[in-house]
């Protein structure tokens, strides 16, 4: 054959599976699972919300689930460790004294970070109060403002700061936005389509919906999140979504991450 028409054949067939492969990742077409390493096994936690007795019986399954394996665990929180739910102040207490020999690590999520902004300005009360700021202020043992006031709401952010354990301020500042395990991205909301994932933005890693659960394109990684409540959790082929609405279902869920499978367990 003309060295020139093979040339030629060889491109167009190039150009064929670049097209493919792009198009695969823009419609969530089929491809190779993620994996994590041999022996090594996730478990991914949704959104808290002060529901620590539901954060004991998934511990104690996660726990129970784990008994016989010796390979590395990761236990990865997912953010949102308070307001709504009515025990902010024994969940971040239980995230404090995490179970032994697994890695942990405990993501920011936009609750904590809207806490964070009301210790620095007392005005932003306005806005935290329509997600679960009475709950925790309360289970600090702080009494919420009363009254739509500057003076109210600086009274408040004075009394939660005097209450607030230096434990748990430096935890809430210490929390990163971010985790990557294997073929895993570990996000509280998700990411933005279209923006590499190390150059995703703190606003969306905290705080994205729409434009990320609707996305059907291939984010690099298999994305894990919560931020987004569901009735069960979702699997994707680019995203596992664990926020099963604790606070209001009772429901706790953890992804259980092993080789190139996932499953689930609840509280």
């Amino acid at each position: 054959m003309d060295r020139r028409v093979a040339g030629s054949m060889d491109q167009s067939t190039g150009e064929r599976r670049g097209l493919k492969g792009r198009l695969a990742g823009l419609f969530g077409g089929r491809r190779r699972e993620p994996r994590l390493e041999a022996g090594v096994r996730v478990y991914a936690v949704g959104d808290i919300h002060g529901c620590t007795a539901e954060l004991g019986r998934l511990t104690d399954n996660i726990l129970r689930d784990r008994a016989g394996w010796d390979g590395t665990c990761h236990l990865v929180f997912l953010g949102d460790y308070v307001d709504r739910g009515p025990d902010s102040h024994g969940t971040v207490e239980r995230l404090l004294t995490p179970p032994a020999d697994f890695e942990v690590c405990c993501l920011r999520g936009n609750h904590e970070q809207t806490l964070l902004d009301f210790l620095d300005d007392a005005s932003l009360y306005r806005s935290w109060k329509d997600f679960g700021a009475r709950e925790t202020l309360l289970s600090y043992g702080v009494t919420p403002p009363r009254f739509d006031e500057p003076s109210a709401q600086e009274e408040a952010r004075t009394a939660f700061r005097s209450a607030l354990p230096p434990s748990h301020l430096a935890f809430f500042r210490g929390l990163p936005l971010s985790l990557t395990i294997g073929g895993y991205f570990f996000a509280h909301a998700g990411v933005r389509p279209g923006v590499g994932l190390e150059r995703q933005s703190a606003e969306d890693l905290m705080w994205i919906r729409d434009e990320f659960v609707l996305s059907p394109v291939d984010f690099g990684k298999v994305v894990v999140h919560g931020h987004t409540p569901t009735e069960q959790p979702v699997r994707r082929t680019n995203r596992i979504g664990v926020d099963t609405g604790a606070y209001a279902t009772g429901l706790l869920t953890a992804a259980v991450l092993e080789g190139e499978t996932c499953r689930f367990l609840s509280s």
